[in-house]
């Protein structure tokens, strides 16, 4: 009766689990654990000994495990072994001495998912392990008779995550023993008695790695500046800033400005009329007429370069000795 309530309670438990998503408490590492409290055993039976029946006072256990935290998967494993004492204080059945004392030492493997509980700090661990119990019976006559059987238990219990490192504990052991071997007296009777045990503890775990830290915040990096281009115009064989050329230039100026340490490059353009070398000159006077300009409206001097181009860049293709309003130009680029 007592395994078929632990696999139930194990199989409940996983189910629980399985439906529970990012429920942990983002633990990892090893980690260790101690706890303490009061222990009850059920009322049982010497098999084959009709009337035999045994009760036991409320008595008390200390546990110690050592366990492994799995990273993002809520699941612990951990090894534990515990020690527990109970007096009993009755023997039913005719020549059995009144009182006696039970004593068990356990060791277990256990597998507990935590599941947290709408809360960073508080969360409910489930589990279920199986190994190896010793129980020691002494009865009141001095009869001290001990065996090592399978034992097999459910965990149920509430954590509280006081940091990364400390845990504190309540936690609630059903305990199973199958069919130990011991002796009711000092005849020479030896006799298969199950135990069932209910064991609440409080305690401590401690351990546990360090969490990664967050990655760094990477500022994406800011966008280059866009380079920036204006035009003005100039009338025929003319190098004087007009005022349409003058309000351009105070937007280049008030941006060139703005930019900080933004370079300035002027180019000087002219049309076809006139001859090579002469509209060399020219496109020359342009840009330093736009330079003078922008220096006027403070821009850095230094920041500025200028150069004539004179008649080969045209903006409009035209033959030689042609007159094009649109090519008698200068350019100001800032990047």
């Amino acid at each position: 009766m007592g395994l078929k309530r632990i696999l139930l309670g194990a199989a409940a438990a996983t189910a629980l689990s399985a439906g529970v998503a990012n429920a942990g408490f983002e633990r990892d590492g090893w980690y260790f654990g101690l706890e303490g409290g009061a222990v009850m055993v059920n009322e049982t039976q010497f098999a084959g000994l009709v009337g035999t029946r045994i009760e036991f006072d409320h008595g008390y256990g200390v546990l110690g495990t050592i366990g492994y935290a799995f990273k993002d998967s809520n699941w612990r494993m951990e090894g534990e072994v515990g020690f527990r004492e109970n007096n009993n204080t009755y023997f039913g059945g005719k020549g059995v001495p009144p009182e006696g004392k039970l004593k068990e030492w356990t060791g277990m493997i256990n597998a507990v998912y935590d599941i947290k509980m709408g809360s960073d700090k508080w969360g409910l661990a489930v589990g279920a392990g199986v190994g190896i119990d010793n129980p020691r019976l002494t009865a009141g006559d001095g009869t001290d008779s001990n065996d090592k059987v399978f034992a097999a238990q459910g965990i149920a219990g509430f954590t509280y995550r006081v940091n990364q490192h400390w845990d504190l504990v309540l936690n609630y052991r059903y305990l199973w023993v199958n069919q130990a071997e011991l002796q009711a007296s000092a005849l020479p009777i030896v006799r298969e008695v199950d135990l069932e045990k209910h064991t609440i503890t409080v305690g401590f775990r401690y351990g546990y790695d360090e969490p990664p830290p967050p990655p760094p915040v990477v500022e994406p990096p800011a966008p280059p500046a866009q380079a920036k281009q204006f035009i003005i115009f100039f009338g025929f064989n003319k190098c004087n800033v007009t005022a349409e050329a003058d309000a351009v230039l105070s937007e280049a100026a008030s941006s060139a400005k703005s930019g900080g340490g933004a370079s300035v490059r002027i180019v000087g353009h002219t049309d076809t009329s006139g001859s090579n070398a002469y509209n060399q000159k020219l496109s020359e006077c342009r840009a330093n007429a736009a330079k003078s300009n922008l220096v006027g409206k403070g821009v850095s001097e230094g920041s500025i370069s200028t150069s004539g181009k004179g008649e080969t860049e045209l903006m409009v293709q035209t033959g030689d000795r042609v007159k094009e309003p649109q090519n008698r130009r200068a350019t100001i680029d800032l990047n």
